[in-house]
């Protein structure tokens, strides 16, 4: 692959609902660009950018993959995402090094949820946007309809850039209303437009042309005047239009054909800016904030935006140059780490495949394997000019289960696999749970863990069982109380004697343990202080009602007797364990549960059910906004009743509602509630 400046690279994401068609999309321009002699189909998992195991396996995108395509002296990097909600985490990615946004709608279905959600992130990061209304060789396309619900439901100016020539099976190609040629077939070849769609070209023509003016003082002044208007100075306008967001371009394709793959191809060209239009984005420099801009001759600043950990190719790290010029076999400066990654080869991926470059220049992207301290989000510059660029922010996660090892080997390995799984993937979370002795995987929905569960099995040959985790619920005491314990072991040699009297009192949330020693008059030595402390503590992560931690109490040993022989460590370790238990009993101990923070955002007409819904997992509503023809709901809700809200908003919206949730406060568990979870306890510990 040759090399490239600047000036001459384009970024596009390419954004839509699952089966919208955006990975033979990336393989039509692949195949048109001469870089595949074959296009491959998603169903038989043959394409380019599906190329992990369980990609091919479920026919849809899991993962960001990266599809450079060269056309007409330039380099579009086409990042390919996946289209399903649980894997946001790889759109995040990919949009945040990305200089323009390719909305891919189905020509049958329209405006999707999938499809609102990515056109917010283009927005987030004030994405130039095209859409291509991708299958139009489906039965029932309806052109006019689709653009219409395109601006209901975003309010933009979406203007044509190419016609369809011909419906559902006899599409023939796609005209083109810059260059006003059809082109033809799977290979657009140029051709003149048939007179039957001459009218209608014409009309779509004016209306491509005054988008195109609008955007441009000169260009409207001499339109305004009357005169015609070449086709480099539409496509002049037309780019500022789509950078300036005035109006949003549109191109028609049915990619598994082919059709269209060419006039995609011109457009990105021609319409997407490249990274030296793109405004410079603040990053925290040496001496405070600094803009960043593409320039080639700066110092280096490339942002890591994605990492795949693989048992025999090492681990793989992309990036993105936002300046300066990156080499391989250099040295680079991990600024977060504060360590210097010596770089090896560089490569341009495509898809799997690992294309050798001696350089990427500003605005390029790329990989490297083998960096030791380097992780998604992290940036690379400079020795002698650190800088921090701003990285993808992705959303916690909100679905979790309990994974335990199948066998010795299994657990041997789960700890280290579960962390190159985590690091590959930032929304993926693990971590041991101390009060219920759960290892937790965590994740944006169960299909997003089911896969992850699947990779460790297939990459890393380690097995797992998965059950809903146990909730973390704590023990506390609601009244101050005091009582006794002695402990009296006499079986022949030397026995055991400690007496421990014990008072505790209830403290406020979050205020943990407090232990206190009144003991006055030498009734018990100091000596054995920390082993009745010892004894507690034992039995404060065991918990006494239903097995979990006891919190915000203070203990006080106030008063009890020791044996001149008999009184030792261990005797006193298990009086104050006794005690404590003893006293925690008699204190009207009650069970806390984990309450979140929710916020669940729908489309108005669900607002009822989703209300209705909350009300039954014993959440409390606090408030409800309006936000582009969006509700948003907040609330306050037990965990215990959420563990499973990804899946069942699902259902109760049709796929179109969110939600995010984090920890906010722990709260008392209602009482026949709490007799159940104790009672719950209480047979596991008999079988």
């Amino acid at each position: 692959m040759k090399e490239y400046h600047t000036d001459q690279l384009r970024n596009v994401v390419l954004l839509g609902h699952g089966s919208s068609g955006k990975t033979s999309l990336a393989e039509a321009m692949l195949y048109t660009s001469g870089a595949i002699n074959r296009m491959g189909v998603v169903e038989e998992g043959t394409t380019v950018s599906d190329y992990d195991e369980e990609e091919r396996r479920r026919h849809i995108s899991l993962n960001l993959a990266l599809v450079p395509v060269e056309w007409k002296g330039h380099k579009i990097n086409v990042l390919d995402t996946p289209g399903y909600t649980d894997f946001v985490g790889e759109v995040k990615s990919a949009v945040r090094v990305a200089d323009a946004a390719l909305i891919v709608v189905d020509a049958v279905s329209g405006v999707e949820v999938g499809t609102e959600l990515v056109w917010k992130f283009a927005e987030e990061h004030g994405l130039p946007r095209l859409v291509v209304i991708n299958k139009i060789n489906r039965e029932n396309v309806d052109l006019e309809r689709t653009l219409e619900a395109l601006e209901e439901t975003f309010g933009e100016n979406f203007v044509l850039t190419h016609l369809p020539l011909g419906t559902a099976e006899e599409c023939a190609g796609v005209i083109d209303l810059l260059s006003m040629q059809a082109l033809m077939g799977a290979d657009g070849k140029a051709a003149d437009i048939p007179a039957h769609a001459r009218d209608e070209a014409e009309e779509a023509r004016v209306q491509l042309i005054e988008a195109a003016a609008e955007a441009d003082d000169e260009l409207i002044m001499r339109y305004l005047e009357g005169e015609e208007l070449t086709e480099a100075e539409i496509q002049r306008g037309l780019r500022n239009a789509s950078l300036q967001q005035t109006a949003v371009p549109v191109i028609v394709t049915a990619a598994t054909q082919n059709i269209g793959a060419k006039a995609l191809l011109n457009a990105l060209v021609s319409l997407v800016p490249s990274p030296a239009d793109r405004e410079g984005i603040t990053a925290e420099g040496p001496s405070g904030e600094e803009e960043v801009s593409a320039e080639e001759e700066g110092p280096l600043a490339a942002l890591v935006f994605k990492t795949t950990a693989d048992p025999y190719v090492g681990k793989l790290t992309y990036f993105r140059v936002f300046r300066g010029t990156i080499r391989s076999d250099s040295r680079v400066l991990n600024e977060r780490a504060g360590e210097v990654e010596r770089l090896g080869q560089l490569y341009v991926m495509r898809g799997k495949e690992q294309i050798s470059v001696p350089l990427l220049r500003a605005g390029d992207v790329g990989a490297v394997a083998k960096l030791a301290d380097t992780l998604t989000g992290d940036t690379l510059s400079a020795e002698d000019h650190p800088v921090a660029l701003p990285g993808p922010v992705f959303p916690p996660p909100v679905y979790s289960v309990a994974v335990q090892p199948k066998s010795k080997a299994d657990q041997a390995k789960l700890g280290p696999t579960l962390g190159r799984i985590c690091e590959e993937d930032p929304t993926l979370r693990w971590h041991q749970e101390a009060s219920t002795k759960q290892m937790l995987l965590q994740g944006m929905g169960g299909a997003h863990v089911d896969i992850a569960i699947q990779r460790m099995s297939n990459r890393f040959d380690v097995e797992v069982e998965t059950s809903t985790p146990k909730v973390p619920y704590q023990e506390t005491i609601t009244r101050t109380y005091a009582d006794q314990y002695r402990h009296k072991k006499q079986t022949g040699g030397a026995g055991q004697f400690a007496e421990v009297h014990l008072r505790l009192e209830p403290l406020p949330r979050g205020a943990g343990f407090e232990y206190e020693w009144e003991v006055s008059g030498g009734a018990i030595s100091t000596g054995f202080q920390g082993s009745i402390e010892k004894g507690i503590r034992q039995i404060i992560n065991q918990g006494v009602i239903a097995g979990y931690p006891v919190v915000d109490v203070r203990a006080v040993v106030f008063d009890g007797k020791e044996h001149p022989v008999d009184s030792k460590d261990i005797a006193f370790q298990i009086a104050g364990r006794e005690a404590f238990k003893k006293v925690v009993k008699g204190a009207e101990p009650v069970l806390l549960e984990p309450i979140y923070r929710v916020s669940v955002t729908v489309p108005e007409e669900y607002t009822g059910d989703i209300i209705g819904d909350l009300n039954t997992r014993r959440a409390h509503v606090q408030g409800m906004d309006q936000s582009a023809g969006k509700t948003v709901i907040s609330a306050r809700a037990p965990f215990a009743e959420m563990q499973r809200y990804a899946t069942d908003l699902r259902s109760l919206t049709q796929g179109r509602g969110l939600f995010s949730m984090e920890f906010d406060h722990y709260e008392q568990v209602p009482s026949h509630l709490m007799q159940e979870i104790i009672e719950e306890h209480q047979r596991e510990k008999e079988t």
